[in-house]
């Protein structure tokens, strides 16, 4: 069976490694909880990494950046014309945050940073729809989030799943191909708030409070984890324990 290839954007800190893993073991922690039978293959598209044949994964995921999709970064290039011709061949792709925005750009959706500032702790986004796969009870859903770029304007291909005042378009969807969020499901509160307080100049003094209390509240990353994997199951992927 196949492997999920993760496509690594950014790094840790190294003086977090340690206690919170790099990004990808993140994503492997959080979807093997889901499904302990999933195999990963990692690419640090940063040094230049693709698979030699893009069909020898069953699915693709792009991690967080702290880069914008916008800027001038000799890996981007590469990494948008990949993302293309992972969707037009078909092979299911799910993009978190940085993730969510480059796939938005790549399909001709519009990033910039948001007039509203930061997007940091817990924000609550409500679903516009809820596919057939999806077994999220509720309307909303918490997770943790930590942007400042956002997608404006969605591509015509893909349909907004999920938004919010903040972020009015959370999430994008299209049936057996693409899925996108913008929140983190492979964070937990800990790693975020070390993240938060070392981002505290550019955050500013008054929503750093705000988003350290709102870490209380609960999110729901291992929801989001199974959902992702119930979104590959209806795209029929070729997966480690995946059953169709």
């Amino acid at each position: 069976m196949k492997s999920i290839a993760i496509l690594k954007t950014d790094s840790v800190r190294p003086e977090w490694v340690e206690r919170f893993g790099e990004y990808p073991d993140m994503f492997q922690t959080v979807l093997k909880k889901a499904n302990p039978h999933l195999a990963f293959t990692v690419y640090d598209v940063q040094l230049g990494e693709y698979p030699v044949d893009k069909n020898a994964h069953g699915a693709y995921l792009i991690t967080g950046s702290k880069a914008g999709v916008y800027e001038d970064h000799e890996w981007l290039s590469p990494l948008v014309d990949f993302v293309r011709d992972v969707v037009d061949s078909a092979i299911p792709l799910i993009g978190i945050c940085f993730g969510h925005q480059l796939v938005a750009h790549a399909l001709g959706g519009q990033v910039s940073k948001s007039e509203k500032g930061w997007g940091v702790g817990v924000h609550s986004h409500r679903w516009r729809f809820k596919p057939e796969w999806l077994a999220m009870p509720d309307q909303d859903f918490k997770v943790l989030v930590s942007h400042q770029d956002q997608v404006h304007q969605a591509p015509e291909t893909l349909q907004v799943l999920a938004g919010s005042d903040f972020c009015p378009i959370a999430a994008l969807y299209k049936p057996g191909a693409v899925l996108t969020f913008q929140g983190h499901p492979e964070f937990v509160p800990e790693y975020s708030k070390t993240l938060m307080i070392s981002r505290e100049d550019r955050i500013g003094d008054e929503a750093l409070p705000k988003a350290l209390a709102s870490l209380d509240q609960g999110h729901d990353g291992a929801a989001l984890a199974e959902a992702m994997l119930a979104f590959l199951q209806d795209a029929k992927s070729p997966l480690a324990g995946i059953r169709h």
